[in-house]
């Protein structure tokens, strides 16, 4: 899939959020997923395919549910497959005890005033909530701080975009575990302490770019 391109109003690119927090990424897991591709024989090129894990059939199920679409037929190994089948209805049961009610799906948002742009999962409503939340989706064993400042730089985008409609719900983290396909949810009522580190990684990342231009 293509990464989605981000333009201010006057045209110009913008770095998108996942672009700057990788940019502050320890690289102390990169080298270890690097060398282990080159232990079983794989090209970084090759190791950087994904492979379905019942986490990633998980998330693929809750993305068709949520835009309406027919659900995939999920191809591969049969206990692989009734793992995401049974994380997609761990899902389903979160869904109808929060009284889920997704509003915006798949958004994407540029900001003017911070010169970034990103693509939000979702906006809406839970638990029977007037405010809005924000909500996120994620294929992995853990939770990593970097998830908590891409879950803020989408607050920004939003608030900035629609400030007559704020976040007040908080965030809402939907886990999904790799190989096992668990499903966790995590709610985190405010990210300001982490938008204001994002918003320092902004400008640590037009400041490297410019010291890296002096270099060439």
């Amino acid at each position: 899939m293509a990464a989605k391109i981000y333009k201010d109003s006057d045209g110009k690119r913008l770095p998108s959020v996942t672009t700057i927090i990788g940019r502050f990424k320890d690289s102390g897991a990169l080298l270890y997923w690097a060398n282990n591709a080159g232990l079983e024989g794989k090209t970084l090129d090759q190791a950087r395919i994904p492979a379905a894990t019942a986490g990633t059939m998980a998330h693929s199920l809750v993305e068709a549910h949520l835009n309406k679409r027919e659900l995939p037929t999920l191809e591969g190994d049969g206990e692989i497959i009734g793992k995401a089948r049974r994380a997609f209805d761990a899902y389903l049961t979160w869904s109808a005890m929060t009284k889920l009610e997704v509003r915006h799906t798949e958004v994407s948002l540029a900001s003017e005033k911070h010169k970034f742009g990103g693509t939000l999962d979702a906006i809406g409503i839970v638990n029977g909530s007037n405010g809005l939340a924000l909500i996120d989706w994620k294929t992995s064993n853990s939770i990593y701080p970097d998830y908590l400042y891409q879950l803020a730089a989408y607050k920004l985008l939003w608030e900035e975009n629609y400030p007559d409609h704020p976040i007040t719900g908080g965030a809402h983290l939907c886990r999904f575990a790799k190989e096992e396909g668990d499903y966790a949810h995590h709610h985190f009522p405010s990210l300001d302490d982490e938008a204001g580190t994002f918003l320092v990684m902004r400008d640590l990342y037009d400041r490297v770019k410019r010291t890296e231009k002096r270099v060439r």
